[in-house]
């Protein structure tokens, strides 16, 4: 329920409805939390006027700081500006530690998967996980069988995707273990809110984000190559045309690293160097934000412009260290994501944390019979894609798209899963002269080194679409700025 309104004062909540779902500011995971109530009350004697005329300063100052994003269908207008709502999503402490656990225990099995994989490969033997399932994946990289990264760290950088269903339970519904981006937009949103709205963060224990960059440094630093002394970091970006380009800059002046394209860099005798006005400097450790495929023109595809010739080979020979490591997109596969819960069983002797979403996977048949005919009931996702495309959800498609649709999974199944369409939580979000509900997912960082480490905040991807589900920023989603409390 909203908060009761006074007729002395105005009331921002006074036409707030959560409909049937959980909502993240009103419900509150069921836990007391003063701060929230605090959070609440101040939000309450907030007017949407006002709050309208802090969102355009603060629209202007994305603007002007360059904080944008690059949406490649709309050629008209290349650069936009991730919509942001002043309203934040809270996480009471209690609740985020057991996200951090189980985001970290995921973490850690997914590292030992990777690691299994490319060398005894002792779970497909044991026919936990289809043989074929992994063997025949387009990320699997043969190229890594019996290569030993540093600290046995596969996925040094993760975001992991969670939401939140009707009851307020938390379930993850994809890892992101290639090249995860949005972690510039969690801090740039924290600045933005301590300048837009002061007087809503005021005095409350909100636990800061800021150390990320280094934790980043750190992190990168860990997995060096044994034996050098003061390794030089580099961050890797295929250029300005980018989609996340903003947060490649955001993230080398975040780790002191430089920022360069395939061109700067230059292998010789199986070592990196980078060029410089003053020569070639030698690279160590590189955090890299492309993708296998066009990181090594020798290895892989032989007409990428983007990547750095010899680059596998200097890899492989322990000269240089790529974060996150080749071959990691098995592990955020979304056909292998439905067996995460058993990676953790195997390979920690534990249980899951935190819940996958039921699914399904259309490579099998009776979950292909099931999903063709249930598929008005369903999301129907593609494995290897990301960012919302090439998927449908089944209950607002039209019959003739979800007709279309049964083609594709007959012609390729193995291409596909489904789950149950979630009642996701939602949020109160600006919309004009009004404060409606808003679909909201999370997508918290946790760095893995030589230890591993979870970001106490995340990226809060809204729905800015009335009764949207689909919430990234290509399909036209904004962001929140995410407060954990303390203690």
């Amino acid at each position: 329920m909203a908060p009761a309104s006074n007729p002395e004062r105005p009331d921002l909540f006074a036409t707030y409805k959560t409909d049937r779902f959980f909502c993240e500011l009103m419900n509150n995971g069921g836990l007391d939390d003063e701060a929230i109530d605090t959070v609440r009350q101040r939000l309450a004697m907030m007017t949407p006027a006002l709050l309208n005329e802090r969102a355009r300063a603060a629209e202007v100052e994305l603007y002007n700081l360059g904080i944008t994003f690059t949406v490649y269908t709309e050629r008209s207008s290349i650069d936009r500006i991730l919509p942001f709502d002043l309203i934040p999503r809270l996480i009471v402490r209690q609740e985020w530690e057991k996200l951090e656990r189980g985001i970290r225990q995921r973490v850690t099995a997914l590292n030992r998967f990777l690691w299994d994989i490319y060398h005894d490969q002792r779970i497909l033997a044991d026919g936990l996980i289809p043989r074929e399932l992994v063997l025949s994946n387009p990320n699997f990289r043969k190229e890594m069988q019996g290569f030993d990264p540093p600290c046995g760290t596969y996925v040094h950088i993760c975001g992991t995707d969670v939401v939140r269903d009707e009851t307020g339970r938390f379930l993850v519904l994809e890892d992101n273990a290639r090249t995860p981006s949005g972690v510039s937009y969690v801090i740039e949103n924290r600045h933005m809110m301590r300048r837009c709205m002061p007087d809503l963060i005021a005095d409350l224990d909100v636990v800061p984000v800021e150390e990320y960059g280094l934790r980043l440094r750190q992190t990168l630093l860990d997995v060096a190559p044994v034996g050098i002394m003061d390794p030089q970091i580099v961050l890797l970006s295929p250029g300005a045309y980018n989609s996340a380009y903003f947060e490649h800059v955001f993230l080398a002046r975040e780790i002191g690293a430089p920022l360069v394209e395939g061109r700067d860099l230059v292998v010789q005798n199986d070592r990196v160097f980078m060029r410089t006005i003053a020569g070639l400097k030698p690279v160590h450790t590189i955090y890299r934000r492309i993708d296998d495929a066009f990181l090594d023109p020798e290895t892989f595809l032989p007409d990428s412009m983007l990547g750095v010739p010899g680059l596998m080979r200097a890899y492989l020979a322990g000269n240089v260290t790529l974060a996150n490591a080749i071959g990691t997109g098995v592990a955020d596969d979304k056909a292998i994501y439905a067996y995460v819960p058993r990676m953790i069983r195997y390979y920690l002797g534990e249980e899951p944390i935190l819940d996958n979403v039921e699914t399904r996977i259309c490579a099998e048949p009776d979950d292909l019979a099931y999903t063709l005919d249930h598929i008005a009931e369903l999301v129907v996702k593609p494995v290897g894609e990301s960012g919302g495309y090439g998927m449908i959800i089944g209950p607002h498609a039209t019959p003739a798209e979800r007709d279309a649709f049964r083609v594709k999974l007959r012609a390729n199944p193995a291409n596909y899963i489904s789950q149950p369409v979630l009642k996701l939580s939602t949020t109160p979000t600006l919309c004009g002269d009004r404060v409606e509900a808003r679909h909201v997912d999370l997508r918290p960082f946790t760095l893995t080194g030589q230890t591993s480490w979870t970001l106490p905040g995340a990226l809060s991807r809204v729905a800015i679409k009335a009764g949207s589900l689909v919430v990234n920023s290509s399909q036209g989603g904004g962001s929140k700025d995410t407060w954990v409390m303390g203690s």
